[in-house]
């Protein structure tokens, strides 16, 4: 059986009509470039034709490619659209994967009304946009190819004249048109307000309006069981744009306010339009339609609370919806200039709504309050005045350099991880005073650290409370890095009781994983800590960082740690009458964590999520999902249903004792294997030869640096250019590196025995199915000829032999155990939709990798300080064929 988003409802699945879009755009593509490229599209009419060897300019042929590469997706995204509309029109919601129907379908006996209201009470899930750098697409190029998605939605329709449809078609022909004259590639790299940008254009263009409609299908679900009691599921968007300074001197206190200040005016400026609309429409007049005493009296105080209440009666007479519409306006202008009759809080907003939406149900206007009010509360109730909460990273090590700063000013410090150090951080946390520090008398880092410490303090106090979220700490490593954090918020003068900030560690290597549950339960053992978290709902955040853990253990490894952890920490918090909500950082490609939604969360440990969840969505996995409506709703939808699925589940399975040996057995067997082949002689020269990590550096793609610290080791490497590169080069050892030699390791020594508990794993665990999906899928994408090309690249022969050799005998290995536990005969035969996709740009992509190389051969020849434009071109090309960067 293959992945569930591989197949279709039976009778649904339409190849035609796909086929028949992608043979029109193929058209209109073919068309530009005979107008702009004539060269181009000579070879383009025959797809083996191609070939960018010798001395032909490749600038034109990879622009030509990277298009194309763009309009399959639109295509594909459109083409799955409608599929889950026929199939809910034929059979109902029911057969939609990733429906909140079809959640509760297959949930059947557990979702029991009195279950589900239980979830629904404390559910709550929380996407994270962030802004890593793997997004390779401007934000101008991202709207003409919604305006290309939303011309093939007009396309859809029957009832267009044939002249008609020839116009939409020549619509069509001007985007592509205008793809070709605009180019893909930054010129500059893109400062922090483009970032900012960015995210909000998702809200803008889709986000706004995808939440109203994921409420109503959560309740239409939902209303068979629970009656006129459902109601809308918590979600809640973060984001990390502006407010993670991990390594990105960028991000100052500044930036933060002017991210704040922006998300703010982005939402309040789609209240005043939406308002607008609903007080345009909402035309009740008390002169024809005699309103209720208690209804009047209701609105009346709304419109008597708003600046300029009295000239509301004389514009709209007798029409006290309109007017009251209109009051709810006036303050949310005031609100957006910061005027008198501004809403001092979020929830008077939001109780004025409620008031207004009440009185049109009291006299039985239920659709008009369903139209025009419902939507924008519950925009409010997830938007706030903010669009996101704002969520603060920074790394330990300036935090700790920051306390020893201020420790430093008042005498001797004691060694950062001694007893010393731990006993004065207790001590502190525990006095009733301390001394007041001033942000200017530090340095330039440690006085930034304060002031983005008081801007949350601030934050918190203000209009919504939830504009600015936790301190996310990266690289936690000890309870003392934490501890570290909460005295810094004292020193930045939260209470001395407890502070009002949430501290949320984030685990990313192995060793912080198998250290966590110890560090939090030390945490838990100081009051002051203690106190600040359990004010709340007794749930404590913890971040598990899946690119750091895989860059440094392994794909298998990293997975099974990340399993092991989460059970761990679970049961820790549990002792001291708590409960985790993991926040899970995961990027696009399966080495990031980026499996197939549904199928991951299915695989979480059995009672880790409990209705609550938080994922990051990075780089082109944002615009991928959210930049049109229609999936958007979608994958909000996928995302909630599949944690509500999982939630619904009662009590927690036995552990299979069986399976996890085994597990635990092809971990360390896999991190084995990786570990040799990251500390073999001369790696790190293979990889930096063997890639265009170097050259990737100077791809504008985002705002931060590539490296944390400027280090050129590969400890100090982000996770997401050591990903994007063994991607680029086709090794894409990040995603199955290990797997191969721990399969044939355990059959060797195990015996029938072993192999029956793999084929046992294969069928019944849903953590193991998912690794070998996934490993499977980045098999196919894999290529050992491809990938021998960039081992040319490799100046010494020995080092170059030595390392590639060990990753094409891992790939086989990889490879024999697949079909192995499959018994198929060839890879991804489970997965047709792969194989099909991926076949449509195979040729292509063949042809950018010998271009890459040989571009690479050339500039470093050259030894230039700069990337030349076709160079980052194959880079981009490269990532659009396979359809994410890291």
């Amino acid at each position: 059986m293959g992945d569930p988003a591989e197949t279709t409802h039976a009778g649904v699945e339409d190849t035609g009509y796909a086929a028949g879009l992608r043979n029109e755009l193929h058209g209109l593509w073919l068309d530009v470039l005979r107008q702009r490229a004539p060269e181009v599209a000579q070879k383009a009419i025959g797809e083996s034709a191609w070939d960018l060897s010798g001395d032909q300019p490749a600038t034109s042929y990879l622009q030509a490619f990277n298009i194309w590469f763009q309009l399959l997706k639109i295509v594909e995204e459109n083409a799955a659209m409608r599929d889950r509309r026929m199939a809910e029109t034929q059979d109902g919601p029911e057969v939609v994967e990733g429906s909140f129907a079809r959640a509760l379908d297959l949930a059947g006996e557990l979702a029991t009304p009195e279950r589900l209201q239980e979830v629904a009470s404390q559910f709550s899930i929380g996407p994270t946009l962030t802004a890593h750098p793997t997004e390779a697409k401007r934000v101008t190029i991202l709207e003409i190819h919604r305006r290309i998605y939303r011309g093939l939605v007009s396309l859809e329709a029957k009832r267009w004249t044939p002249r008609e449809r020839a116009e939409l078609l020549e619509d069509l022909r001007s985007e592509i048109d205008l793809l070709w004259m605009t180019g893909e590639l930054r010129r500059d790299r893109p400062s922090l307000q483009d970032e900012i940008q960015w995210g909000l254009q998702f809200f803008r263009d889709s986000l706004y309006e995808a939440v109203p409609q994921l409420f109503d299908r959560y309740i239409a679900a939902a209303e068979p069981r629970l009656g006129a009691t459902a109601d809308a599921p918590c979600l809640k968007f973060h984001s990390w744009i502006g407010g993670d300074r991990d390594g990105n001197p960028n991000v100052t206190v500044e930036a933060t306010a002017a991210a704040l200040t922006a998300n703010r005016a982005a939402i309040l400026k789609r209240y005043q339009k939406a308002l607008t609309t609903a007080a345009e429409r909402i035309s009740i007049s008390a002169a024809v339609f005699a309103l209720p005493d208690s209804a009047t009296a209701r609105l009346a105080k709304i419109i008597e609370a708003a600046p300029g209440a009295a000239g509301f009666e004389a514009r709209n007479p007798g029409e006290v919806f309109r007017q009251a519409l209109t009051a709810i306006l006036a303050r949310i202008r005031a609100t957006a200039a910061e005027e008198p009759g501004a809403y001092a809080h979020l929830g008077d907003f939001i109780s004025d709504l409620t008031q207004v939406e009440e009185a049109l149900e009291e006299i039985g206007a239920h659709r008009l309050a369903a139209r025009y009010v419902r939507p924008i509360r519950w925009q409010a109730d997830v938007f706030g005045f903010r669009t996101v909460t704002l969520d603060v990273r920074q790394n330990s090590t300036v935090t700790t350099e920051t306390l020893t700063e201020i420790w430093a000013r008042s005498g001797d410090v004691p060694e950062f991880g001694s007893p010393g150090w731990s006993e004065r951080l207790r001590r502190e946390l525990g006095s009733a005073s301390l001394p007041y520090m001033m942000p200017d008398e530090l340095s330039p880092q440690s006085g930034e650290l304060l002031k983005l410490l008081r801007l949350m303090r601030d934050a918190g106090a203000g209009e919504d409370p939830q504009a600015m979220g936790p301190f996310i700490l990266s690289m936690t490593r000890s309870t003392d890095d934490l501890l570290g954090v909460y005295l810094l918020a004292r020193y930045a003068g939260f209470g001395a009781e407890k502070a009002a900030l949430k501290v949320v560690p984030l685990f990313e290597t192995i060793g912080d994983l198998r250290a966590a549950p110890g560090i939090l339960s030390g945490l838990l053992d100081v009051p002051f800590a203690r106190r600040s978290l359990k004010s709340g709902d007794n749930r404590i955040e913890v971040m598990l960082g899946y690119s750091d853990s895989n860059k440094d253990g392994g794909f298998l490894c990293s997975t099974w740690e990340l399993e092991k952890a989460q059970r761990l920490i679970t049961r820790t918090l549990a002792a001291h009458r708590m409960q985790p909500v993991f926040f899970h950082g995961r990027g696009g490609s399966v080495s990031r964590g980026g499996a197939p939604a549904e199928r991951a969360i299915a695989a979480q440990p059995a009672g880790t999520i409990a209705g609550r969840m938080r994922i990051t969505e990075q780089g082109e996995v944002v615009s991928s999902k959210y930049a049109n409506r229609g999936t958007a709703l979608h994958q909000l939808e996928l995302m909630a249903s599949s944690v509500l699925r999982h939630s619904l589940q009662e009590g927690t399975p036995p552990v299979n004792p069986e399976h996890d040996d085994a597990f635990e057995a092809l971990a360390g067997m896999s991190q084995a294997a990786y570990s040799n082949l990251l500390n073999g002689p001369g790696f790190l020269d293979y990889f930096q030869q063997a890639s265009p990590v170097e050259e990737l550096a100077m791809l504008k793609i985002g705002s931060r640096p590539a490296r944390r610290f400027g280090a050129g080791s590969l400890e100090d490497l982000r996770a997401i250019p050591w990903v994007f590169a063994w991607s680029q080069n086709r090794h894409m050892i990040t995603g199955w590196y290990g797997f191969g030699s721990a399969v044939a390791s355990f059959r060797k020594f195990r015996g029938a025995r072993g192999e029956a508990v793999l084929q046992d794993m294969f069928s019944n665990s849903p953590l193991f199915r998912l690794v070998v999906d996934e490993v499977e899928k980045t098999l196919l994408q894999s290529d050992m000829d491809i990938a021998a090309d960039y081992a040319t690249l490799v100046q010494d022969a020995e080092i170059r032999e030595r390392t590639f050799g060990s990753i094409r005998k891992e790939y086989q290995l990889a490879r024999e155990a697949i079909l192995f536990l499959t018994g198929d005969c060839s890879l991804a035969a489970r997965f047709p939709r792969l194989r099909a996709r991926f076949g449509r740009v195979e040729t292509m992509l063949r042809e950018i990798h010998k271009t890459q190389v040989r571009l690479l051969r050339e500039e470093r020849a050259r030894k230039s300080s700069t990337v030349p434009v076709p160079l980052m071109q194959s880079m981009n090309c490269v990532a659009a064929g396979l359809g994410w960067t890291g």
